[in-house]
């Protein structure tokens, strides 16, 4: 199941389905995101105001799933964390277009639940690259 996802990005990357690369239109995109996510950067600078429904996406790009302090992530989505799930882009781009499926696969588990519930459809890359910049941790 790991196998099957590594192989489909491999796959895309070498079919010439370079994944996009705009911040700009990612802030944008994030509009949608922040009902849910806030973006507040270690020292308390607020860089997004949004909700407290999803975890803090500062410094996201890197870290383990399900590892931000002070939110209660579900059972599945920490478990993942703890089988290995790092959020990279092609993890967060296939998380986000479809978070229940996403797990099931990854924990090769049918039961598997995400509290996620919104999917985008669209502009994936773009918020993954938003994300990067708001990341500081994401090149170490």
């Amino acid at each position: 199941m790991k196998l099957m996802i590594a192989t489909a990005a491999v796959l895309l990357a070498g079919s010439g389905a370079a994944f996009a690369q705009d911040a700009e239109a990612g802030e944008k995109e994030f509009n949608k995101c922040k009902s849910c996510h806030m973006i507040v950067a270690d020292d308390g600078t607020e860089i997004v105001k949004g909700g407290r429904t999803g975890p803090n996406l500062y410094n996201i790009i890197g870290r383990q799933a399900g590892t931000y302090e002070d939110f209660r992530y579900g059972d599945s989505l920490v478990a993942a964390g703890e089988a290995g799930l790092v959020w990279d882009e092609e993890t967060f781009v296939a998380y986000v277009q479809d978070p229940k499926g996403f797990l099931a696969e990854y924990l090769d588990d049918k039961s598997a639940r995400s509290k996620m519930s919104y999917r985008l459809r669209k502009g994936m890359e773009d918020v993954y690259a938003y994300l990067v910049t708001v990341s500081p941790d994401a090149g170490s």
